[in-house]
């Protein structure tokens, strides 16, 4: 098997580089995106941003702002799971997606278990709001609020968790007093929900209602958060330039703005004339519909309807290579040890070669002049 592809044809990791090298520097206005890497890949993928004054992005960007804008403008209470798991009497689960986005998580969070740091030591109560048809869980009698509306459920339930009215037919009603009474009497409690099903505003709804619980008990919130390292690239963006993803380096420092720098809009638009797509951990590949010179890094059972200029099919970490990255288990970044080695290079690795051969086009045309 090749190494890299160039406009679909074999070649070497060497020739790879050399042409997205000559790709970017080229471009306008280059852009990477996807940006589906470990801490490593991240920081090398910022430090070529910079260097070829590009932007870059995250495939997940409009998950991570969903929870990302409240928190910044807002603020928020959250949680681990472990801590979760330990301590909540009461949980309350948002939406019909959540096994989804993190298919462990009723393993993790135990919820037919009895909280080993409760001093009452009851039963767990369970609260699913919006949750999937034939929800279930062995052991766990779950307090449910069938809804089409989330938006008018959370307000409602926010009310009546403050003892304010609201209209609603006496059944709905009764159902929101139900659980309200059960918010209001939890020793510690959390809210989890993921970025999927809700926007910015019920996820500032909920942190609202976290907060009037605050006045007179114990709660918190666990956000899920989204995929391909989402929140380790959000980290990593943010101690490398003080901003997480949909930053630029157009003006020689970063700037950040969530819309300008969407790769999605830049793309389309026009404003941005080549892209460098990084997806090592799904074989996710771009949204945008304009055609743009494509360097693509990416899982090797990626498929693309149009082939992409240079392709390097590159490992996952933790798997192929070495790696650190964020995990939901423990809410951190941890070290993870390739779980089966192969030769598939590290985004990072890649991404090096790039730009050292950048710099090295520069030396060369700096002592050619």
């Amino acid at each position: 098997m090749a190494d890299a592809l160039i406009d679909g044809k074999p070649a070497s990791l060497e020739a790879a580089a050399a042409r997205a090298a000559e790709i970017l520097v080229q471009a306008r206005l280059p852009v990477v995106a996807g940006l589906g890497a470990d801490v490593a890949g991240t920081s090398a993928a910022v430090l070529l941003a910079e260097l070829i004054r590009g932007a870059y992005d995250h495939l997940r960007s409009d998950e991570i702002f969903t929870d990302l804008d409240v928190l910044r403008q807002a603020g928020a209470m959250a949680t681990t799971p472990s801590v979760a798991r330990l301590r909540a009497d009461v949980l309350v689960f948002i939406g019909d997606d959540l096994t989804e986005i993190w298919p462990e998580l009723i393993d993790r969070l135990a919820p037919a278990e009895i909280p080993l740091f409760d001093l009452e030591k009851t039963p767990r109560q369970l609260i699913w709001i919006a949750p999937p048809k034939g929800a279930a869980i062995e052991g766990v009698r779950i307090t449910s609020i069938e809804t089409s509306n989330l938006h008018v459920t959370l307000a409602a339930l926010r009310a009546r968790v403050a003892g304010k009215p609201v209209a609603l037919a006496a059944e709905a009603l009764a159902e929101l007093d139900t659980v309200a009474a059960i918010l209001n009497k939890a020793r510690f409690g959390v809210f989890v929900w993921g970025p999927r099903k809700l926007d910015r505003l019920l996820v500032e709804m909920a942190t609202g209602l976290i907060i009037d619980l605050n006045k007179t008990t114990r709660f918190t919130s666990l956000p899920l958060g989204a995929s391909d390292n989402a929140a380790g690239v959000t980290q990593t963006s943010g101690w490398s330039t003080g901003f997480p993803m949909r930053t630029s380096f157009g003006r020689g420092y970063p700037e950040h703005d969530t819309w300008r720098f969407d790769a999605v809009r830049l793309i389309d638009s026009g404003e941005a004339d080549a892209a460098l797509w990084i997806s090592a951990y799904s074989p996710a590949t771009p949204e945008w519909t304009r055609e743009v010179p494509l360097i693509a890094l990416v899982a090797k059972e990626t498929r693309f309807a149009r082939e992409p200029a240079v392709r390097v099919d590159i490992g996952r970490p933790g798997v192929d290579h070495d790696g650190a990255d964020f995990s939901r288990e423990v809410s951190a970044l941890v070290a993870r040890e390739a779980s089966n080695r192969s030769d598939a290079p590290s985004a990072a690795s890649v991404l090096k070669s790039i730009a050292e051969q950048i710099a090295s086009n520069a030396r060369q045309s700096g002592e050619g002049a």
